[in-house]
């Protein structure tokens, strides 16, 4: 086979590759140039495991960066285990072709309780004191120490949050090289998240990007010199394009004005109690799920939503296989947000009753995405003292909680999720392959397009007919 790699740079679009990108520009120049047509929704896991397995979410079973667990009564997002995407991986169909092939998976989802060969996920330690340390979690285990030796610990807190930078891609950058000299996979695929933040920060717009392209252009050049000086074919590849916004829209508000979510009081502030709630939204950037108790009541429900401003489209039932998204973790109801608007999670009335978790960064609790997150409170007047403090109370063994994080959605300037209408803000790929590859492209043709690179036999990729 073909030794490959896929460099999955976030948010890359064809707008962005210009001064700002010499590297990519040039050698995109010289490339076959590919725009996807996204998965809706257009978010981290539902793109990356449309693309790993060729199938659609109603197929794959990733609606969402995460979903409502009936069974448990709990929403959960960014879970790991690659047991909840129900269809065969590229590298499974790949490696059944050819048994001496291996791959390395370096920092895309769901990547523990995995059949790839070799792993790369964030994965911090959670001590019974509260406290949450950065690490990461490999296969085999002891790559971890054989990483960090090298590279120090995995910076976890400018992987996400309000210190996110260029440090977390450029640690993942290195830790691939480090894992491809020890191990020589014949697939590679590479999450180089950098672009997300000040994309959503800003706003595609903004011309501060500028700082955060030319950092993500070095280190694609040095990844892309480094493999293909060994002979590898290079991939490079997005998930999904960003696009302007500036109007939050509050779902569950909506729902809970209108007597739909129930809460619980617990220590004065409210906690979302879906079990007891006839309706409730799992917010995730410009798509949300919204579940239905009563199924008698979705009628009201969607007209309801359909007369909420910054709403665009409302599918209910049948209604949602229009994006092949028609799964059992789906709400009864999908909601798209109109090109400027995006969904935030927040579902209290008064921030004097937000839960604790609202103003800490905490994905695993929030029951949705939560952009706010990679901002400091601005109302803070000297943050860095305060988050020393805390810091230095937490390493005494003192419990405390990191509640810096602001209630404002306005801040957020920059989402995806829904299908751009401009094909300039669609993903790309990028190529220079010989073999020929459309110029656009389903998102899940790009499973066959690895498949391709890797010279495994597949059929054809789907052209579109029109954009």
């Amino acid at each position: 086979m073909q030794k490959t790699v896929v460099l999955n740079v976030v948010g890359l679009t064809r707008s962005l590759i210009g001064k700002n990108t010499p590297f990519l520009a040039k050698w995109a120049a010289e490339a076959q140039q590919t725009s996807i047509k996204p998965v809706l929704p257009a978010v981290t896991c539902t793109a990356q495991s449309t693309y790993l397995t060729g199938k659609w979410p109603y197929e794959h079973g990733i609606v969402g960066n995460g979903w409502y667990f009936r069974d448990e009564d709990e929403v959960k997002l960014w879970r790991q285990s690659n047991k909840l995407v129900q269809a065969p991986k590229v590298w499974e169909v790949a490696r059944a072709a050819d048994p001496n092939f291996t791959v390395a998976n370096m920092g895309w989802w769901y990547n523990m309780n995995t059949s790839a060969d070799y792993t790369l996920t964030p994965r911090p330690q959670y001590l019974a004191d509260g406290r949450k340390l950065p690490d990461c979690y490999t296969q085999p285990a002891d790559l971890r120490d054989k990483l960090q030796a090298e590279l120090g610990t995995f910076p976890l807190f400018n992987y996400w949050g309000p210190k996110t930078s260029i440090k977390s891609s450029r640690w993942i950058a290195e830790a691939s090289k480090i894992t491809d000299n020890l191990y020589d996979p014949t697939l590679t695929l590479i999450y180089l998240p950098h672009l997300d933040y000040n994309l959503q920060r800003l706003g595609p717009s903004n011309p501060r990007i500028g700082k955060d392209l030319q950092e993500i252009d070095a280190v694609v050049g040095d990844l892309i010199k480094f493999y293909e000086a060994k002979g590898a074919s290079v991939m490079v590849l997005s998930e999904y394009g960003i696009s302007d916004v500036n109007q939050p829209v509050h779902i569950n508000r909506v729902l809970r004005k209108n007597g739909y979510i129930q809460v619980r009081v617990e220590r004065e502030t409210e906690l979302l109690d879906t079990a007891m709630s006839a309706a409730f939204a799992v917010a995730d950037h410009q798509v949300a799920h919204v579940y239905v108790r009563d199924h008698d009541k979705i009628p009201e429900v969607k007209q309801l939503l359909m007369q909420t401003e910054g709403i665009d489209e409302v599918l209910a039932g049948d209604e949602r296989h229009k994006y092949n998204l028609a799964h059992e973790r789906c709400g009864e109801i999908v909601v798209v947000a109109k090109a400027n608007a995006w969904f935030t999670y927040y579902f209290w009335l008064n921030d004097a009753k937000a839960p604790d978790y609202a103003r800490m960064v905490d994905i695993h609790k929030k029951p949705g995405y939560d952009p706010v997150e990679m901002f400091i409170d601005p109302n803070i007047k000297f943050p860095l003292p305060l988050v020393a403090g805390k810091l230095l109370k937490k390493k005494l063994g003192f419990r405390t909680v990191l509640d810096i994080i602001p209630l404002d959605a306005t801040l957020i300037k920059g989402s995806h999720g829904r299908i751009p209408e401009d094909v300039e803000e669609w993903p790309l790929l990028l190529t220079k392959n010989k073999q020929e590859v459309p110029k656009q492209m389903h998102a899940v043709d790009v499973f066959n397009t690895i498949l391709q690179h890797l010279q495994v036999p597949k059929p054809e990729p789907t052209f579109i007919a029109e954009a």
